[in-house]
């Protein structure tokens, strides 16, 4: 009886014992945690990341400990480090929201689609947010399930009618060539977000895309004046105004208020010297060509690799006759941009003019091929794209 006793005694006392080690790593993984976040606060990363690592060592299946340290890596592009981390933390916390959404987030990112598509899948039948919709549907995307895609960005459009899940469907649509609906989408959450600069973007180019030129520049240039410093809606509103000269004294103003806005800008010097030279073209007006050239010259000194800025210099000399000084814009542009077709033509008519047949006849050989090259990658993408079957009008929910 007193050896039971004993033993008992014996067995009792390692079990307090081990509670007790136990207690004093959970205790010490706790303080290690306390010193991360306070080291993570105070803009010390490698200090904190050091503190996340004691802690884990000490209690390997501390959720907060694990998940913290994860959104470090992935907070500082880490995407493969953080990968462990994660799926540690959702063993620890199967249902943990924030954790499986960043795991699938993460799974997209890394080339481990199928994986992030399953887990989203799973959390939908849960607890369908917009969010999981849009998570989803870029993992369609990345997997070429184009249809899949734009259904779930309509669906978190629809649940949450924000601006960014508006822009995202009506990107979505608009990449695909689905122009009707794009421009539905796009011109209701303009509606709704009249000072959204992207969505009136958004907007311009679909209706641009679909053969609108007098509408698209309209919304192009409302996006101006709801953003003047984004250079993403001059870079269309140069591609959309050459086919609208009803507008042609807006643009030019336009691009005039983006150079002054931008004076160190090379790019904005260039539009706005095109608008006085196209748009002036396109109501048939003389162009003041010493300030276009002035514009030009500007473009180039601000910044040298602009291709395109050297070969429309390039171009108003050889207007102008002066052939030996196009060339030297014709051959800066061909080193910046070796495939572009329009500098080749342009250095071919300059040997054809100089006498040299011979280098003429390359450069325009050259000019074909490069356009022929461009025509079939237009023509593969647009087979390649999949065209949506839409039963439905695409409508942006109403307010509520």
């Amino acid at each position: 009886m007193r050896v039971k006793r004993s033993y008992g005694n014996v067995l009792r006392a390692i079990l307090v014992s081990a509670c007790a080690m136990s207690s004093v790593a959970q205790n010490a993984a706790t303080a290690d945690l306390t010193l991360a976040r306070a080291a993570l606060r105070g803009g010390h990363p490698a200090e904190a990341e050091a503190e996340y690592r004691k802690a884990i060592a000490l209690e390997p299946a501390n959720f907060e400990a694990n998940r913290e340290l994860a959104g470090l890596y992935l907070h500082t592009n880490r995407m493969q480090e953080a990968v462990p981390l994660l799926k540690r933390a959702q063993q620890i916390r199967p249902t943990d929201y924030d954790n499986r959404y960043d795991l699938a987030q993460v799974d997209l990112l890394t080339g481990q689609a199928e994986e992030g598509r399953k887990l989203v899948a799973a959390m939908l039948a849960e607890k369908p947010t917009a969010e999981l919709h849009a998570l989803a549907g870029r993992i369609a995307e990345r997997q070429a399930r184009y249809v899949d895609a734009v259904q779930e960005f309509e669906a978190a459009a629809h649940q949450d009618p924000s601006e960014d899940n508006i822009f995202v469907w009506g990107s979505d649509l608009l990449a695909h060539r689905t122009y009707v609906p794009a421009i539905e989408v796009f011109r209701a959450g303009s509606e709704r977000y009249p000072a959204s600069a992207r969505l009136l973007v958004g907007l311009g180019m679909a209706l641009y895309a679909h053969g609108d030129s007098e509408p698209s520049v309209q919304s192009l240039l409302k996006a101006a004046d709801a953003d003047p410093s984004d250079g993403r809606t001059y870079l269309y509103l140069s591609k959309a105004y050459l086919s609208s000269p009803g507008n042609a004294e807006a643009v030019i103003e336009c691009f005039r208020k983006y150079a002054e806005l931008e004076p160190q800008n090379g790019v904005a010097q260039y539009y706005y010297a095109m608008s006085l030279w196209k748009a002036r073209r396109l109501e048939s007006a003389s162009p003041d060509y010493t300030k276009i050239e002035a514009l030009l010259r500007r473009s180039v000194e601000l910044d040298d690799r602009l291709a395109e800025s050297h070969l429309q210099l390039g171009i108003l000399y050889s207007d102008q006759h002066a052939y030996d000084k196009a060339r030297v814009q014709y051959e800066r542009a061909l080193q910046l941009a070796p495939q572009m077709p329009e500098a080749h033509f342009r250095m071919g008519r300059y040997y054809l003019q100089a006498g040299d047949k011979q280098k003429a006849d390359g450069e325009f050989a050259l000019f074909k091929n490069l356009q022929e090259q461009r025509h079939q990658a237009e023509d593969k993408a647009k087979a390649e794209v999949q065209q949506f079957v839409i039963t439905e009008p695409a409508v942006v929910p109403a307010h509520p």
